[in-house]
């Protein structure tokens, strides 16, 4: 039996994580590859942090859906990165707006920047025509883009389109092996006040390894489906569908 040494344990452990780990060194230094690879990630981590949506192209990506823009009550990128609260709150003009829009659904869907437009710009429509796809019995209302949003923002968006539930889906605090990461936050009965105990999250959605949109889109349907059958939402609701058996390989049958 021959034995592992300790520098091919290493190189296997990394296959499987994305985490920074046996990088090496260089004298007292890590490797210089090492050294770029991370300011490339955290270069690429301020940048999604930073990025501005690009509201008219994510709205090109979503049709033929009906589409509502919004904003919070923070007026620019560098205050709703100091101003949590003002995130939460709609802005006069969107409130006015969505007063006017008088419509009733079973499911409001709300795209939120977050903390990474460069997510919700790569990935938002088709996680939200996925979802959409796995709701065709319900009523979804107009899709509501929201600029400077944080998760809570959803809440007097849902209240005020008459939605029984709000899905937001909002660009996750990116991180140095993730900077493009998508969040679902599902909200029964949405209202000002609601707590995050109060909400269901599925969280990092991505291409690199992360959930799929498909898979998040299945484990949405069930939750709103048991949310509305059970008219509630949060640490009271369990995901506790079961789950899916790989399919059979027949050649070792």
């Amino acid at each position: 039996m021959s034995e592992v040494v300790p520098g091919e344990l290493w190189a296997r452990l990394r296959r499987t994580t994305p985490a920074r780990i046996a990088l090496g060194r260089i004298g007292n230094a890590l490797p210089l590859g090492e050294v770029l690879d991370f300011q490339l990630a955290h270069a690429r981590a301020r940048d999604a942090v930073h990025a501005a949506l690009d509201t008219a192209a994510l709205e090109a990506a979503l049709a033929p859906l009906p589409v509502l823009h919004v904003e919070s009550d923070a007026p620019d990128r560098a205050t709703y990165l100091r101003r949590p609260d003002l995130g939460r709150r709609l802005s006069d003009r969107s409130t006015a707006l969505l007063a006017e829009t008088g419509t009733r659904c079973d499911v409001c869907f709300v795209i939120g920047d977050g903390l990474s437009a460069t997510g919700v710009q790569a990935g938002a429509a088709r996680l939200l025509k996925a979802c959409a796809a796995e709701l065709g019995d319900l009523a979804i209302g107009p899709v509501v883009i929201a600029r400077q949003a944080r998760v809570a923002l959803g809440d007097p968006i849902g209240e005020a389109l008459g939605a029984r539930v709000v899905v937001m889906i909002i660009g996750e605090r990116p991180g140095l092996s993730v900077h493009d990461s998508l969040g679902i936050y599902l909200t029964f009965a949405p209202r000002p006040g609601r707590s995050d105990a109060e909400r269901n999250c599925i969280s990092n959605i991505h291409s690199a390894g992360g959930l799929s949109p498909e898979d998040a889109a299945r484990t949405l349907g069930w939750l709103l489906r048991e949310a509305l059958r059970l008219q509630l939402s949060g640490v009271a609701l369990k995901d506790d569908q079961t789950p899916a058996l790989p399919a059979k390989d027949p050649s070792r049958a």
